[in-house]
């Protein structure tokens, strides 16, 4: 078996309830968010990683990118690309 291509791993979409207009209905727009995940002793994300995940961000018009970090025997982390940088996100400030 191969590694996984592609660098998002999850897609997380729900329905966007905030926007209406342009003959469109609240709920008729969806919001994206990329995550991808890290377990174990997997490296966070390089730099190269970083902008190819910002260029899929933009063309699909992503809400945000997460990266979620696991590791055994503790609990699962949150972060959010912002700038280029990783910030500690709960997951209500993502999520809702």
């Amino acid at each position: 078996m191969s590694e996984a291509r592609g660098i998002v791993d999850l897609l997380a979409i729900r329905k966007d309830h905030r926007r209406d207009g342009a003959g469109l209905k609240r709920g008729d727009l969806l919001e994206m968010i990329l995550i991808q995940t890290k377990g174990g002793t997997s490296l966070r994300p390089t730099d190269t990683d970083i902008a190819r995940l910002a260029k899929v961000a933009k063309h699909h018009k992503a809400k945000a990118i997460v990266l979620a970090e696991w590791k055994l025997g503790q609990r699962l982390d949150l972060f959010e690309l912002k700038r280029h940088k990783w910030q500690s996100v709960a997951a209500s400030d993502i999520f809702g």
